[in-house]
């Protein structure tokens, strides 16, 4: 990157919590908050904006510790295929990074706490696990980025935790239907991890990680891919009989053929390529969960 064209200021902080995948932990929330709702709730405004809030710190401290652990391992160098690193591309220094995303997880912890107070401290666990698997994604001599478990880790956290959390908000209970819903966006996180890893898979294999994409290989990731994309379809019909609610399960499937296109260009796009299959598939997960929301509530 040219000197001269560097972001400086709070662009380089907003270049620096990934704004493309912050939609990632919001549509869980938006998800979770539409099934208590439908599930008898009565919509707690106050409860739904600090969720956001705190899950967007999580997320954007996750992403700047992701930064500050693969900058301080010299992992992004001058052959990077992603989107431009603070510390990778000298844009600030590792300490800086780092003390970004304390102050973010500072912020998510005192929404958690004032959640908890409305709410129950069950509300604070959830929020101190999620802090804690934010921070061990990149953190320690084995982070979880550098391991088959990441897509799991997400699968669970953006969709699981944060369907059943934000439903909790709402209603006061847990919903073991909250969590097969957590399934659905879930399923789409993973996915958007899983086109990032095959993205870098050469460079990972190069530095000794062993991310779920350098276990498959490409071709076999690509059948994983499509198997996220596709498997939420079949689950909707089961969701919606549980709900009473026949157009949940039928009105998504108008989504199918752009899943099926994005599976397809899965296999055609290399390289920095890959970068603009991320956004799409991110994209497409906040598509189907917003066609779920507006099925949940009208």
């Amino acid at each position: 990157m040219n000197t001269t064209d560097q972001p400086s200021g709070w662009r380089r902080w907003w270049l620096g919590v990934r704004p493309p995948t912050l939609g990632l932990s919001l549509v869980p929330v938006l998800l979770g908050t539409a099934l208590g709702v439908r599930l008898g709730g009565s919509f707690d405004l106050a409860s739904f904006l600090v969720a956001v809030f705190c899950v967007l710190c999580i997320q954007a401290g996750t992403n700047l510790f992701n930064d500050a652990g693969d900058g301080a391992r010299g992992a992004d160098g001058a052959d990077r295929l992603g989107p431009v690193r603070l510390v990778g591309s000298g844009l600030a220094s590792v300490a800086e990074v780092r003390g970004a995303a304390r102050l973010c997880f500072v912020l998510a912890l005192a929404g958690g706490l004032l959640l908890a107070w409305w709410n129950g401290g069950v509300i604070l666990l959830i929020g101190l696990a999620s802090l804690l698997a934010g921070w061990l994604y990149s953190a320690g001599p084995r982070p979880l980025s550098h391991t088959p478990w990441g897509e799991s880790c997400v699968l669970l956290f953006f969709g699981l935790v944060a369907v059943a959390g934000s439903c909790f908000l709402q209603t006061g209970r847990f919903s073991a239907l909250a969590l097969a819903f957590g399934v659905v966006p879930g399923l789409y996180a993973a996915a958007v991890l899983l086109v990032n890893n095959t993205r870098d898979l050469v460079q990972d294999r190069r530095v000794g990680r062993t991310t779920l994409a350098c276990l498959l290989g490409r071709q076999r990731a690509q059948k994983l891919y499509a198997v996220l994309l596709l498997l939420p379809f079949g689950l909707l019909p089961m969701l919606a009989a549980a709900l009473g609610l026949p157009w949940l399960g039928a009105v998504p499937l108008v989504l199918v053929p752009t899943a099926i296109v994005l599976v397809r260009r899965f296999g055609q796009r290399e390289g920095r390529a890959l970068n603009q299959q991320l956004k799409d598939t991110a994209r497409l997960q906040a598509l189907l969960c917003a066609v779920l929301v507006g099925c949940l509530l009208f």
